[in-house]
């Protein structure tokens, strides 16, 4: 029998040890993959947590990002009071005040930009989390601004304008359940989708074929592939095309399918017959017989599911062109919205999906302002403006410097990161600047430090609200631990401030509630009993999901758009997927190597985790990954130090030599405020299309410190 002390030891509950398990999620990542976390709580404080038994996300399992969630809750920098600046900007320097304070200040400061400069003067945007965006974009349209933007103006939201533009769904996700070839683009499941190779390596045992097109050999090419593309960074949108000519040629399409389904066949294929396996092969590094036998292997293999990648294929300045070409392989084969293809996936709520539509779009829309200017970014990037309508974070820097079209004086923000943008230190500039600024976060981070109030916000762990997890799953979660200090949950912050500026918004004035059910409201979705069983996600009886092959196509023609008749209005862009190199203007001879900014870690997501001591133990040093044979002909060997030059500016950080970076690429993580990789991606280095920075295909110079 366990004594008492043992108990405590191993934290085992019961009423001796006043020990209980209470659930909740992790929200450190994004939402579509939140997991249920049991968190073991003694006295109002978390001892430990692990994943939740039967949770449908997954299923008792956490990644090591979410195992370290108790020393990321209780971090040394957490923001427990509001906060006002007393020094200079990103000094770090602050008084703590009270919330009424904070108001005080905030609300007189706000109003006074919107009377001299109108609304749109003051900008509104998340960083991460996603949850509470719905409330946030619509205070900023209840405030009269159209500028409403977030990190998402670097993340996932290409890919949402690309099955836009080709299909009008949202996105569409790979059905590998019934799939006979996986074309695991970009798919490197075991740093950044963790839950992903158990539903690969089912499928595989029953005979699913895989390709994978990464340039690093990661742990799911050595686990789980077939056959390996081993792509040189930023060619990805060749690939494509020359895999789709190959299948044409060989007259391995389906041809029903085109006919019936797909507007702009004869133009697509005329323009990939310029794609040969030898042209591409000079192009992308991929052998020509390597082309011609994954062509044959999806031939072989059908049906055909691809994986996407938010962040990998679309951060170059060909991103969103890449995603288009490489997803026209759906369309050529047949298999966009058909078994074991590329399902839909409509936003359900808060940017998740759960198969289902609710009132999510709508909620802040109606509150768009009339006769108001375009958003931050809508002349430069017009097609973002027009498929997407926020703004675009992108050019929040030149706007508030240069005042064009018209000036941007003030900035609310919830998790503020300025080095999630390439040439990071120009938006670092611009917000020292602004009149006001004000910051909603969990931590004292580098861009709170320039804020003029710093306003605490809960974790997950700290708040309830309402969820919906994928399978038509939903959750009002509620909070495992009061909050710490006199932190609050974004979304009563948001509600809190509608009132104080007397907005007319009667929703966002009645609280949090409120709003989700009247997001609610046309579904048969029950927020009583979600609350009265708030420990586990419930399955959502008697919501519409639309069966697999019925979902249409909402676009101008009816079809899967090859080519889009949304972006043949706009001038300079090309309707079709067309190929263009990514890499910027710099010199070759210069800037030998291929810069990759952004290489996942399995321990890391942007720099929200680099002050959690277990996860910055696992690399202490920022490192930069680079090919075994490049590093021996510098005589550079692991730890040594290494300036990566670009025409932007230089870092210097620890070389990492290894076989599984190609030769003459050099891999390094982002978000390191010792080493900041974005610094140094120049700024102007952007998707015309969508806006995103190309972080993965910039010209760079790798010099071996001395010393």
């Amino acid at each position: 029998m366990s004594t008492l002390e043992e108990k405590l030891h191993e934290k085992i509950p019961g009423e001796d040890t006043g020990i209980v398990t209470r659930n909740s999620f992790c929200d450190v990542c994004a939402p579509g993959p939140h997991c249920g976390v049991t968190c073991y709580v003694k006295e109002g404080k978390i001892l430990k947590v692990e994943g939740t038994d039967g949770h449908p996300t997954n299923h008792g399992l956490l990644c090591p990002k979410g195992q370290a969630n108790r020393q990321y809750v209780y971090r040394k920098d957490r923001v427990l009071t509001p906060l006002r600046r007393v020094g200079e900007r990103g000094e770090g320097r602050f008084e703590p005040i009270t919330w009424e304070e904070a108001w005080a200040e905030i609300v007189p400061r706000l109003n006074q930009v919107k009377e001299t400069y109108g609304p749109s003067a003051a900008a509104f945007y998340s960083g991460y989390n996603k949850w509470y965006r719905p409330f946030l974009q619509r205070l900023c349209y209840s405030f009269g601004s159209v500028n409403y933007g977030t990190e998402s103006s670097s993340c996932f939201t290409s890919t949402i304008m690309s099955w836009r533009l080709a299909t009008g769904a949202d996105f569409a996700a790979p059905d590998l359940a019934h799939a006979g070839i996986f074309l695991g683009w970009c798919y490197n499941a075991y740093y950044s989708a963790y839950l992903m190779p158990a539903g690969v390596e089912k499928a595989r045992a029953r005979g699913m074929k895989v390709i994978i097109v990464d340039p690093r050999i990661t742990p799911a090419v050595e686990k789980q592939c077939d056959l390996h593309l081993r792509i040189k960074p930023g060619t990805d949108c060749a690939l494509a095309l020359g895999l789709a000519r190959e299948l044409i040629v060989n007259d391995w399409v389906d041809h029903a399918y085109i006919q019936e389904n797909v507007h702009g066949y004869e133009a697509y294929r005329t323009y990939v017959m310029d794609f040969p396996p030898a042209r591409v092969e000079e192009l992308t590094g991929v052998p020509a017989d390597q082309i011609r036998l994954a062509a044959r292997m999806i031939h072989e293999n059908m049906p055909l599911a691809i994986n996407q990648s938010g962040a990998a294929m679309v951060h170059h300045t060909n991103g969103m062109q890449t995603h288009r070409a490489v997803m026209a392989l759906s369309a050529l084969m047949g298999t966009y919205d058909r078994p074991g293809g590329m399902i839909p996936a409509p936003l359900t709520y808060a940017h998740s999906m759960a198969g289902f539509t609710t009132l999510d779009h709508e909620f802040p829309f109606e509150k768009y302002p009339k006769d108001a200017p375009r958003p931050v970014g809508a002349v430069r990037f017009p097609l973002w403006d027009e498929v997407v309508g926020e703004m675009q974070g992108c050019d929040l820097a030149r706007q508030i410097t240069q005042g064009l079209p018209y000036p941007v004086k003030a900035l609310w923000a919830h998790g503020m990161n300025f080095r999630m943008f390439n040439g990071d230190r120009e938006l670092e500039r611009a917000i020292k600047e602004l009149d006001f600024f004000v910051d909603v976060d969990l931590f004292l981070t580098d861009s709170a430090k320039l804020a003029d109030i710093v306003l605490p916000c809960c974790s997950s762990f700290e708040r309830s609200e309402f969820k919906v997890f994928g399978g038509g799953f939903g959750q009002w979660t509620e909070r495992v631990i009061e909050p710490l200090g006199q932190s609050r949950p974004d979304d009563e912050i948001l509600c809190e401030l509608a009132r104080r500026l007397d907005l007319d918004d009667s929703l966002l004035r009645a609280g949090p509630e409120a709003c989700v059910r009247y997001i609610l409201r046309e579904t048969p979705v029950d927020v009583d009993f979600l609350k009265a069983n708030s420990q586990f996600p419930q399955k959502l009886e008697g919501v519409k999901v639309i069966p697999v092959g019925e979902h249409g196509f909402a676009t101008p023609t009816g079809k899967f758009e090859l080519w889009s008749t949304i972006i043949e209005k706009h001038r300079g862009l090309d309707p079709l997927p067309t190929w263009k190199d990514s890499v910027d203007a710099a010199s070759p001879a210069e800037y030998p190597f291929r810069l990759v900014a952004g290489a996942r870690l399995p321990t890391a997501l942007h720099s929200r985790l680099h002050d959690v001591p277990w996860l910055r133990s696992m690399r202490p040093q920022p490192m930069a990954d680079l090919n075994s044979a490049d590093a021996a002909r510098m005589g550079v060997r692991r730890g040594d130090l290494i300036e990566l030059r670009t025409s932007a500016g230089a870092i210097t950080v620890a070389a990492n030599p290894t076989r599984r970076v190609k030769e003459g690429t050099v891999h390094m993580y982002h978000g390191y405020r010792e080493a900041d990789v974005n610094s140094i991606v120049p700024a102007g280095h952007n998707d015309p299309y969508s806006g995103f920075p190309g972080y993965r295909s910039v010209r760079c110079a790798v010099v071996k410190k001395e010393g």
